[in-house]
């Protein structure tokens, strides 16, 4: 038989195996890696491949748009999200240094005060106290952000660290980039089936105001862009709430994605989560994201002095004024216990 052919033949072969039987490869370095598809600590090669220019293996995937069940909710969630899109498209065509500065404005109170310090750092985490009436201004103008009410957002981020990287966790790269970025959004029926009880929010549910502003939230936001649009009209609604609301959006939700797939890691978190810095720059020091998953509690996420955290700044005004007390912090032994080099952290 030709040479060439048993050759072929065998390469055939062996491509077959491969396929149907992948080889582990090692894409964490964390023995406490939990939850997913392992062999002896490493993560079995995926038909979907890496996420592009990243070590992140995608290790399984939903279906974001044909082959499964659109809720109701998914529809709206999707319309408005598209509608805002659709909105900021008319930017260029609309610019006034006017409008542009009223989103800038809102993109940062609502980005510093409503989204980082108030949804996440106080309300998800409590690395600080505020008083109640500060502390639901802030909340009120993190709705305005069109992010959802604090309930959903708060539950949510709660059982991202409760379950990182796991077949449980909300937004995980390895379900895929664009899910962890906004797909998950659009898929109640993933949300629904990971936590059918909802229960670790009930701080929140005890309270009056946030249960107001669940039932309503549709409302707020409603009345939110007619009062753009009676001060400005339809160049005001473009840049006050088309563009403003994208922006932070995908800001946002590059914590989610980008900070789980690009970057690097300070600390032995045993998940994907990178320090990013020009996540950072955009999301007011969001973007030291394994810094905060080291050390979840920590009120300020950029730990180092050239680490930019905007938010960690206003949070140190507030201190200084009175207004934000208990500021949480890491300690030398918390920082000790994550390191790469501890010899304790298990212990």
């Amino acid at each position: 038989m030709n040479r060439g052919f048993l050759v072929y033949i065998f390469a055939l072969a062996s491509y077959i195996y491969h396929t149907t039987n992948p080889t582990p490869i090692s894409i964490f370095h964390h023995s406490k890696m939990k939850n997913l598809v392992t062999v002896s600590n490493t993560v079995t090669e995926s038909d979907y491949g890496k996420i592009t220019l990243s070590d992140v293996m995608v290790t399984r995937k939903r279906n974001l748009f044909w082959g499964r069940k659109w809720r109701t909710v998914d529809i709206q969630i999707g319309l408005w999200i598209l509608s805002l899109h659709l909105l900021a498209l008319f930017a260029p065509f609309t610019f006034t240094w006017g409008a542009f500065c009223l989103a800038f404005s809102i993109w940062v109170l609502c980005g510093v005060f409503g989204v980082t310090l108030c949804y996440h750092r106080h309300l998800a985490h409590r690395s600080f106290n505020l008083p109640k009436w500060l502390e639901y201004m802030f909340a009120y103008l993190g709705v305005l952000s069109g992010q959802r009410d604090p309930i959903f957002w708060v539950s949510i981020h709660r059982y991202h660290h409760q379950f990182v990287e796991t077949e449980k966790d909300p937004h995980s790269p390895t379900f895929g980039f664009w899910f962890s970025h906004m797909g998950w959004l659009f898929d109640s029926g993933y949300i629904f089936e990971k936590y059918k009880e909802r229960n670790n929010v009930e701080d929140l549910k005890s309270q009056v105001f946030y249960r107001f502003i669940r039932r309503t939230y549709v409302l707020h936001t409603a009345i939110y862009g007619v009062l753009i649009y009676a001060f400005g009209g339809f160049t005001y609604l473009v840049w006050g709430l088309g563009v403003a609301a994208t922006w932070g959006y995908h800001v946002t939700f590059l914590v989610n994605s980008a900070c789980h797939t690009w970057g690097n890691q300070t600390w032995d978190t045993g998940d994907l989560s990178k320090n990013n810095w020009w996540v950072a720059m955009v999301t007011f020091g969001e973007g030291w994201h394994n810094n905060h998953h080291a050390f979840e509690f920590s009120a300020r996420h950029g730990l180092e002095w050239w680490q930019i955290d905007f938010c960690w700044y206003m949070i140190r005004f507030l201190e200084a004024l009175g207004l934000a007390t208990n500021v949480k912090l890491p300690t030398e032994a918390h920082k000790l216990k994550k390191s790469f080099k501890s010899d304790n952290k298990f212990k």
